[in-house]
């Protein structure tokens, strides 16, 4: 005779929003900013505890407290896509894409993590673990870092035993080129990628591909904006054959990631779990992407991303982006460190193996 399945509930949910400055002010190709918000959510079955989290403006947070933690309280966590289906519902006249995208990731993130714990599983044991570790890349590399700067930091990142590194370009060509030929010169014959957020139009891009394909760039990530799926085409079709065209981190629902693959836009697929409603909408990205025979890669947030990474076929890496490593590590007990530029999780935890550090969070809090 079939045992009780045992009936779990959410009972209570909290949301916190952090803001924590940058070392110093950063800018990539497009964009300056001195400062990176983390949005905390908090979910509990009883005495069980789930967490999850989105790097997001502070506007996700009142969005998830006043519409979405409705949709979740005093359901069940292990139905998680039902109440991931019953949030985008909530969120549909809202407009799908951005926050509202941003404020359902945290939650299903949460869940994810609450359900993992309610079964006692690492959580990557929870969804089918397919490899014991990840290859991750070491990312910053800012416009706002002179060449020498960014020796010192890729020289980090070499002593720690990286075999990949991104850089940011697009902003002022004159220094792009002699903070590329320092990178190249620090990282010797490792893997150089770059990352315009959306910098060019079309043909400088194409040109500009000839340019990095004499730093032997093997990743060019947004040369034109991400929206232009077209140009993206055309980038990736009359640019340099030795060059991977990679975008995705601004997809927020499968109907972009759809169009952006019919495109033909990428050789990459990329995709973030804070962003694109969560680590059900990753999967689902990845789904998506393994049906065109490409590989994916996980944007950012290397520590929540680790799990549900070592679960997916066509996940080429992970993304250890200098801002959110350093975010992570200080406001998370748990976090794995990569280690000659792979991550593995510790299947003694369950869920994301994370404990989030309250009291060390504190002077960040803002709501």
């Amino acid at each position: 005779m079939a045992s009780a399945i045992t009936e779990h509930r959410v009972t209570q949910e909290s949301v916190f929003c952090y803001r924590i400055p940058t070392e110093e002010p950063e800018s990539d190709g497009t964009l300056k900013w001195d400062h990176t918000d983390l949005i905390l959510v908090q979910l509990h079955s009883g005495d069980t505890q789930g967490m999850g989290y989105t790097y997001a403006n502070p506007a996700t947070a009142k969005m998830i407290k006043e519409i979405l933690f409705q949709e979740v309280h005093n359901e069940d966590p292990m139905d998680i896509s039902r109440l991931w289906y019953k949030m985008l519902s909530k969120i549909r006249n809202l407009g799908q894409p951005g926050v509202a995208s941003m404020a359902v990731a945290a939650l299903d993130n949460a869940l994810w993590d609450l359900k993992a714990k309610l079964i006692n599983l690492p959580l990557c044991k929870l969804l089918g673990q397919v490899r014991p570790s990840v290859p991750v890349y070491a990312s910053g590399g800012f416009t706002s870092y002179t060449a020498k700067k960014l020796q010192e930091k890729f020289e980090e990142g070499v002593n720690e035993g990286y075999e990949m590194f991104k850089m940011k370009i697009g902003r002022d060509y004159p220094q792009d080129l002699k903070r590329l030929e320092a990178a190249r010169a620090t990282i010797d014959n490792k893997m150089l990628f770059v990352d315009a957020n959306g910098a060019y139009f079309p043909k400088e891009a194409v040109a500009m591909t000839e340019i990095l394909e004499g730093f032997e760039v093997k990743w060019f990530e947004e040369p034109v904006t991400s929206d232009h799926l077209i140009g993206l085409h055309f980038v990736r079709t009359h640019g340099s054959p030795k060059m991977n065209i990679s975008a995705g981190e601004y997809g927020y629902n499968q109907t972009y990631f759809n169009q952006m693959l019919a495109a033909q836009a990428v050789d990459v697929l990329q995709a973030d779990a804070t962003r694109c409603a969560g680590i059900t909408g990753f999967i689902k990205a990845h789904d998506l992407c393994e049906a065109h025979h490409l590989p994916f890669s996980a944007h950012c947030a290397p520590s929540l991303h680790l799990h549900p990474s070592l679960c997916l076929k066509n996940l080429q890496h992970i993304e250890n982006f200098r801002d959110h490593v350093r975010i992570e590590h200080m406001l998370f007990n748990g976090c794995k460190k990569a280690e000659n530029g792979y991550m593995e999780p510790d299947l003694s935890l369950a869920g994301f193996g994370l404990e989030f550090k309250f009291q060390d969070a504190q002077k960040f809090q803002i709501h």
